[in-house]
């Protein structure tokens, strides 16, 4: 039996797929959750204590922590698969399972420029200091516009230009200057073969609801499969994106669609956070489709059976976490750990036959699961 290495954020979705192919599972992660089990090694950054604290992720994590973490088995394992968080350039391109150079395309504005000339993207500006995005935003005074980090996923760091006030922010490092578009959050996710691409699936994106602070509103929160709505146009526009790009795998094209129009936001030159909602619309081991792929073989993907949805849940108050184990709620928890305002919680998946169907279910859970928080000051 071959040994596949995943490293990530939290790596429990991928694991469980990959342990159903016969892998034996190592994982390095930041969370480890309790119904995280279908490991053969296993280590992770944060460590859960009851009644303690478990901090802040934006504060406590760092891709360097990561990768000292596995170390000690590169070379005892056939092959790798980086998830969100964490860069296959870290490691050995020779055991990587899937896109190994993507420095241009996980810096946003190296991407930028590499798709301006083909596709609709939003203005974007590379700059150092905040008083030139203020004059660049001066001179577009139709437009609204984002300050982004070159490089992160999920939304952390993102702030609109007039919310950041000139005395109270520097900056030691580049940062991107972005038009932001007011529109519908949407991606698709790609099988390619590098050759070859087809479309996956399509989703609409769950961004900000339920969350608070600042740059809450561009938290990624969770999808919907399949995108509920006319997609064809969207996942054509993916496709023409990742071959463009060469990409090879599983990967996902962010986009925003304003009155009928695609824009392109970001790429994600890996498998994406719909991996979950596209397993179960299409009845399909998406580790298997990647996988092959990576191996120059594209998968039949039939039409998919149902909508699914995944929504992170986090906590609207310092809270304990009581007992949460109920059917469709994953990435428990240590019962009487304590969860930051702001910081996740669990993982909701539902299923159903319309998009109403599974938002219903979902709410209905994120109400059974916050009966069970104990506010904390």
């Amino acid at each position: 039996m071959e040994k596949l290495l995943i490293l990530g954020v939290n790596t429990r979705p991928l694991s469980c797929s990959a342990q159903k192919l016969g892998y034996i599972i190592y994982s390095a992660s930041y969370f480890a959750t309790k119904d995280f089990n279908c490991y053969y090694k296993e280590k992770h950054i944060l460590h859960q204590k009851p009644n303690n604290s478990c901090g802040y992720f934006a504060h406590s994590y760092s891709e360097a922590d990561l990768k000292s973490l596995c170390v000690e088995w590169i070379d005892e394992v056939d092959h790798i698969i980086t998830y969100t968080g964490i860069s296959p350039e870290n490691f050995s391109s020779s055991k990587i399972l899937g896109n190994i150079k993507i420095e241009n395309i996980e810096n946003k504005f190296q991407l930028h420029k590499k798709l301006k000339k083909k596709f609709n993207v939003p203005e974007t500006f590379l700059l150092s200091d905040i008083d030139e995005a203020h004059e660049i935003n001066q001179q577009y005074p139709e437009k609204e516009f984002l300050i982004k980090p070159i490089k992160g996923s999920g939304g952390y760091g993102i702030k609109k230009l007039d919310e950041i006030l000139y005395e109270n922010v520097s900056f030691s490092e580049e940062f991107i200057l972005q038009e932001f578009i007011s529109g519908e959050n949407v991606s698709a996710s790609i099988l390619s073969t590098g050759k070859e691409a087809k479309p996956l699936i399509s989703s609409r994106q769950i961004i900000g609801e339920g969350c608070s602070g600042p740059g809450s509103e561009f938290i990624y929160c969770g999808n919907i499969t399949p995108y509920p709505g006319d997609a064809e146009n969207m996942k054509k526009i993916a496709c023409n994106v990742v071959e463009e790009l060469s990409l090879i795998g599983s990967n996902g094209v962010d986009m925003i669609i304003k009155d009928d129009e695609i824009h392109i936001v970001e790429v994600n030159p890996r498998i994406q956070g719909t991996f979950e909602c596209a397993e179960a619309s299409l009845g399909i081991n998406l580790m298997e489709a990647h996988i092959n792929a990576c191996n120059g073989k594209l998968m039949k993907i039939n039409e998919p059976e149902q909508f699914a949805i995944k929504k992170i849940l986090y906590a609207p108050q310092r809270c304990m976490v009581g007992e949460v184990n109920f059917k469709g709620v994953y990435d428990l928890p240590l019962k009487s750990a304590i969860i930051e305002k702001g910081e996740p919680i669990v993982t909701l998946l539902n299923c159903g036959k319309t998009p109403a169907e599974v938002i219903k279910k979902t709410n209905d859970l994120i109400n059974k699961v916050k009966k069970n928080l104990v506010p904390l000051k």
